[in-house]
């Protein structure tokens, strides 16, 4: 197994060499006011940062973006106590999901509430890498009250932004230029944001290569834009070899997810070094995969290699329950999947926050 996915990525390493060159005759360079950052300048910004390590981060009491960030259920207290947590571990960036459906509700309000939490998360000295499209879970976003968690089930709540058709709907590319645009430019220049990450999973949901146009317009309205921040949309699935030459094509900053256990991991790191930017790993750590902190952690480390985790307190989305592994009655799963705090802000495992700590403190 480990041989077959070790040549299989090396494949598609191929095919990141020969999309990158020709994507570079049309990506449609001249129409931008920015370009990708050189490798010497995109290493140049990785040298100025700490080893980076946090986790993707939605607060306990949200079952999703819109839950999160809705003027009706924003929690600030909730956020404070929250990412109080994170910084006594040690972390010192998290990954948070918007949506333009909250947005679109409430444009100057949405933006205030960016801000607030922008300033508490300066407080407890993190930096945010946020996120705009994504093609996971549930197909239909919508604004005001959201669903209750399903006993047992995995991101029961979650909702793709901009949801399916939409993603695929050039009639309503318009509006979401307006909306990435105006989020970029509101916060180009903001040193509290690490990075922007402009597209989480294109293809996911069975979607494919359907998903490249859009994914190729918010790398074109972002490059308008030019923000002081890099820009990344994470490499994720090996075989999307049209996605992965654009994703390596434009992006700053090399961000991808790798949920296998450590040899396989190693060998993505491996062939990823090749292209010459730094490296993110925006998504890992699934304990029943063998994906765990105890054995990803330290070699993200060794590698240099930035370390961001998904699930950070056990909440309303369910992610200590394993994807493909529902419990109806909602019982407590054997072992988490995700997540390190419970809600009391009570590690999970103490040994793997005490290794984190280790770790984010030069251990």
């Amino acid at each position: 197994m480990i041989a077959s996915k070790f040549v299989k990525s090396l494949l598609v390493v191929l095919a990141f060499a020969t999309g990158a060159s020709a994507q570079k005759s049309t990506n449609q360079r001249p129409l931008l006011s920015g370009q990708q950052w050189s490798v010497e300048k995109a290493n140049a910004w990785y040298a100025a940062h700490k080893w980076i390590i946090g986790a993707d981060y939605i607060p306990s009491n949200a079952i999703n973006q819109l839950e999160m960030w809705q003027a009706a259920t924003f929690d600030s207290s909730i956020n404070d106590r929250e990412l109080g947590w994170a910084e006594n571990i040690g972390f010192n960036t998290m990954r948070v999901f918007l949506h333009s459906v909250a947005w679109k509700e409430d444009k100057d309000g949405f933006k205030k509430r960016m801000n607030t939490f922008l300033n508490i998360a300066s407080k407890h000295q993190i930096q945010i890498m946020f996120v705009f499209f994504d093609d996971c879970w549930n197909k239909i976003p919508a604004a005001g009250i959201q669903p209750a968690p399903k006993p047992g089930i995995h991101n029961s709540g979650w909702v793709q932004d901009p949801g399916q058709p939409l993603s695929s709907d050039s009639t309503i590319f318009p509006q979401l230029e307006l909306y990435v645009k105006d989020i970029l430019t509101h916060f180009a220049h903001d040193k509290r944001i690490l990075l922007w990450d402009l597209y989480n999973e294109p293809g996911n949901s069975d979607k494919k290569e359907a998903s490249l146009p859009l994914l190729t317009k918010i790398f074109q309205w972002a490059r308008n834009v030019n923000p002081d921040q890099p820009l990344s949309a994470g490499l994720w699935a090996w075989d999307f070899e049209k996605l992965n030459a654009f994703q390596v094509a434009n992006s700053d900053v090399i961000t991808y997810h790798d949920y296998e256990e450590a040899p396989l991991h190693q060998r993505v790191i491996e062939m990823l070094k090749t292209i010459g930017r730094p490296l993110i790993c925006t998504e890992y750590m699934a304990r029943t995969r063998n994906s765990r902190f105890s054995n990803i952690l330290p070699l993200l480390k060794k590698q240099h290699v930035g370390a961001i985790n998904w699930g950070f307190v056990s909440g309303k989305t369910n992610t200590k329950y394993a994807w493909d592994t529902p419990i109806p009655d909602g019982s407590e799963p054997v072992e988490w999947f995700h997540d390190i705090f419970n809600p009391d802000g009570t590690p999970y495992r103490k040994d793997e926050t005490q290794l984190i700590k280790k770790l984010s403190s030069g251990g």
